[in-house]
């Protein structure tokens, strides 16, 4: 089955239980206090040097998104949701699939009243053929859930673009 969930809802790597995503930039139990062009005797440890908070708890990450799938999602979430112009989906999307998207942007499909900002909840992808990736995104505002479809194509000079976008009804 060509069937792909991208995104872990708990227990993932670098993931605490209560859902923080902590970050990961080195190996772990490392206490070198050097830090590249620092000279050694700064006195900062490293881990006040990867971006801990006081009290030596670290801050939240978002997990690393440079799947096609994932870059995309965020983008039509922002065009959708008014966060972002339409055009600047104008080099990553072709033909009718600018269209469809002009017209859900002026739909306010994912704007939402109260200043609740729609995030990305879960994604997931078919491989319909080789270059060819058939996506659904679960975009979640408050309490309210809508899904997304679309359809990413590689194109002869190897970038990704969507020829056609689904909002549901």
């Amino acid at each position: 089955m060509n069937k792909v969930m991208t995104r872990v809802r708990s227990g993932g790597a670098g993931e605490r239980p209560g859902g923080t995503v902590v970050a990961r930039r080195r190996p772990p139990g490392r206490r070198d206090a050097r830090r590249p062009g620092g000279g050694g005797g700064s006195g900062v440890t490293a881990r006040e040097g990867a971006g801990a908070r006081a009290g030596g708890v670290p801050r939240r990450v978002a997990p690393p998104s440079d799947r096609p799938t994932d870059v995309f999602a965020e983008r039509l979430v922002g065009v959708l949701s008014g966060q972002l112009p339409v055009h600047s989906m104008l080099r990553h999307t072709v033909g009718r699939a600018y269209d469809d998207l002009a017209r859900l942007a002026e739909r306010g499909v994912l704007r939402t009243r109260g200043g609740v900002r729609p995030v990305v909840r879960d994604i997931g992808y078919y491989v319909a053929r080789a270059g060819a990736l058939e996506v659904f995104v679960r975009v979640g505002a408050g309490e309210r859930v809508r899904a997304l479809a679309f359809r990413l194509e590689r194109g002869e000079d190897r970038r990704w673009r969507c020829v056609a976008i689904d909002a549901g009804p």
